[in-house]
């Protein structure tokens, strides 16, 4: 097979273009070394195949061998044996010529497991493609028939913990066991120890595993404390029914706390002084919490008189009350715990309390809870950035002296410095330009030679041409789990020269590499997003923002939510906008990138009218929705606060990170596009809410 089929130039295509894609991103003029080309002829095999009839015939080039494989594809859909077995001879070598070979022993599989025949076949597909997307796939459809027609020996023949399930896992203990051998009965203990139920085919190992006396004291009662917790009630009170008399006692006394958590003030059981009781009442002051936080601190302190918890129970539970005074309105209960215990102070229960004071505009306030923040959260951007807008604005009331301004200049200019939501805050206050840091990743082009050499990744190529982007995903992500750091990096080039961006940008992020912004933030679907940010009057910037973020470019994105494509439409925001556009559309079109954007592009320019052009409610709107925006805009209605406190608190983190996001890719996007901005408008600076 041959990448390298050009007797005028060794590079494959795919191979040219990427080099040529990454170094120009480096050099003016490319610079073409002779060696780098010699080097980089991708797949094993000469550069022409020999015949009988003309011992120097051409192979066929890769465009050819692509029509060959999709008529192999059509063959083997209409069963048409022949044609395919000499389809598949030509292919011989190809990338996906596997998946031929796949598609022929996949649906024989279960037919060859119950007759016994063709086990050749199989072991000789394992034997080449071990240790492949495919090859392990099969191997595992492989014992689950096996397992079906109960050929026990063969399911422990070709069982591999590398390669497993759950459901495969116990179906091989289960083949121990038919063969007699109970010693793999000392492996189950983990199975079953965990916070949910197991698959069915686990029932036969567990029930022998029991009935042979394998569970040891006390792991009953770390499961039924694990599924408690978890709230799989009906498994804990199975698992409880394992225990001995003792621990069955106390699990039902478990239950009743779990059930009526107030009766920690009453029951008199919980007052046996044993750890298993402990943990009970532990349990209980966090449900308790969760309905009456005052009640739950009365309770955690009658019984610590007598249970003497630890340090770190103290802390867990008081946390857990705090973060639930709050969330019901006891601001002054959590202010009251933080303040004397100062130890109970994470960064969520006082960022808690310091947006309440940014709601407020209660600056004081501010300044006396800002240095109860832990050190790693007191010197983030984000609480840099509102520690200088507390000291501009007591300088400005003269509350401070006259060390304030400088100080909180001081904190704008270093965030200045930096490539964010704050930063580009900080620059607007000085007045300076945006810090726009962009290094583009060092061309490693050994790796990336390496790389293209890697048959998952020639797999994932060749999907990824052909339309097949979901085994194409497979294969790529098959192929990552093995790079090194470096080779990470290279990968992210070779897929954003696809124009596969999403793995580009999430090969950067796995790599933490943040500074190549073309890498990173990809002018991917520009001539659509052109066309829309014109037909609709709506920055270009800010459509591609929207979309990096909800997406990172993935045209076929399904949200478990619902969302669909670039622009993450829910189907039925998506059939309202097209109806109100004239378009009659299906939920298969949002996968389609020009209706989803023209439609996105829609949905997003009503947004903006109906909250008076404000890019960050808007933003807000497309993520949370437009009544919910509405309603946090009430609740500050008697208030106005300025459009960055507004941000800063938003009761959603989701939302808060998502409106935070957008308007600093927005930035980043007009360098990208080689425009100049604002990062707040006018009357975004201007406005109060």
């Amino acid at each position: 097979m041959t990448y390298c089929t050009s007797m005028t130039g060794t590079i494959s295509t795919a191979m040219t273009n990427v080099i040529t894609h990454t170094f120009s991103r480096v050099f003016t003029t490319l610079i073409w070394p002779a060696t780098l080309a010699t080097a980089t002829c991708l797949l094993s095999g000469s550069l022409f195949a020999q015949s009988a009839d003309n011992p120097l015939q051409l192979e066929p080039t890769l465009i050819q061998q692509r029509a060959l494989y999709q008529q192999a594809q059509q063959a083997q859909q209409r069963g048409q044996t022949t044609e395919l077995r000499d389809l598949m001879a030509q292919l011989e070598g190809y990338p996906l010529h596997i998946y031929l070979e796949y598609n022929t022993l996949r649906p024989a599989l279960a037919g060859w497991a119950r007759t016994g025949d063709n086990f050749l076949l199989v072991d000789d597909f394992l034997s080449r493609h071990r240790d492949t997307y495919l090859g392990n796939r099969l191997e595992r459809e492989w014992v689950t028939a096996l397992a079906d027609q109960r050929r026990w020996s063969e399911v422990v023949r070709y069982h591999r913990m590398e390669n497993t399930t759950t459901t495969l896992t116990c179906r091989a203990l289960r083949a121990q066991l038919e063969l007699g051998n109970t010693a793999a009965l000392m492996d189950v203990a983990p199975l079953w120890n965990v916070d949910y139920s197991q698959p069915n085919d686990c029932d036969p190992v567990f029930e022998a595993w029991l009935a042979q006396g394998f569970l040891e004291p006390g792991i009953a009662w770390q499961r039924f404390t694990k599924t408690l917790q978890s709230r799989q009630l009906g498994l804990a009170r199975y698992v409880s029914r394992l225990m001995p008399a003792r621990e069955r006692q106390l699990s039902e006394l478990y239950l009743r706390i779990d059930g009526q958590p107030e009766r920690l003030l009453t029951d008199a059981a919980v007052a046996a002084n044993e750890p298993e009781v402990k943990e009970i009442i532990l349990h209980g002051v966090r449900r308790l919490a969760m309905v009456d936080a005052t009640q739950a601190l009365t309770a955690l302190e009658k019984h610590n008189q007598v249970h003497s918890f630890s340090t770190d129970e103290l802390i867990a539970s008081k946390q857990f009350i705090a973060q639930r005074s709050l969330q019901q309105g006891l601001v002054s209960q959590t202010e009251s715990l933080l303040g004397t215990e100062p130890a109970l102070g994470t960064e969520t229960l006082v960022g808690w309390i310091l947006r309440a004071a940014i709601r407020d505009q209660d600056w004081q306030r501010m300044a006396t809870w800002l240095p109860r923040l832990p050190d790693d959260a007191f010197n983030t951007e984000r609480w840099k950035y509102w520690r200088a807008r507390t000291l501009e604005q007591l300088h400005a009331t003269g509350v401070d002296n006259d060390s304030a301004l400088p100080e909180a200049q001081d904190l704008y200019y270093e965030l200045a410095q930096t490539r964010s939501f704050y930063g580009f805050l900080a620059a607007d206050k000085l007045g300076l330009p945006y810090e726009l840091v962009d290094r583009p990743v060092p061309v490693r082009t050994d790796d990336v030679s390496a790389l293209y050499s890697n048959p998952a990744i020639q797999r994932a190529h060749e999907l990824y041409v052909l339309g097949d982007e979901i085994s194409a995903r497979n294969e790529w992500q098959f192929a990552q789990a093995s790079l090194t750091a470096d080779q990470i990096i290279s990968s992210g080039l070779i897929a954003d020269s696809w124009g596969w961006h999403r793995n580009g940008i999430q090969a950067m992020i796995r790599a933490q590499y943040w500074d190549d912004l073309q890498l990173r933030f990809p002018l991917a679907y520009s001539d659509l997003f052109a066309s829309a940010a014109t037909q609709l009057d709506v920055s270009q910037q800010l459509l591609f923002a929207i979309a990096r973020q909800e997406s990172a470019f993935m045209h076929d994105v399904r949200s478990s939510a619902g969302a669909l494509g670039l622009m993450q439409l829910m189907p039925a925001t998506g059939r309202e906008t097209a109806t109100r556009a004239g378009l009659r559309i299906n939920e298969q079109d949002l996968l389609k990138p020009d209706i989803n954007i023209q439609l996105g592009s829609r949905y997003l320019a009503q947004l903006l009218n109906d909250f008076g052009g404000n890019r960050a409610l808007a933003a807000a709107a497309y993520n949370a929705g437009p009544n919910r925006v509405r309603q946090w805009l009430r609740q500050t209605s008697d208030h106005p606060i300025p459009l960055d406190a507004w941000i800063e608190t938003i009761p959603f983190a989701e939302t808060r990170n998502y409106v935070q996001n957008v308007l600093a890719f927005s930035v980043i996007y007009a360098y990208r596009m080689g425009e100049s901005t604002r990062f707040l408008n006018e009357q975004e600076i201007d406005s109060s809410f």
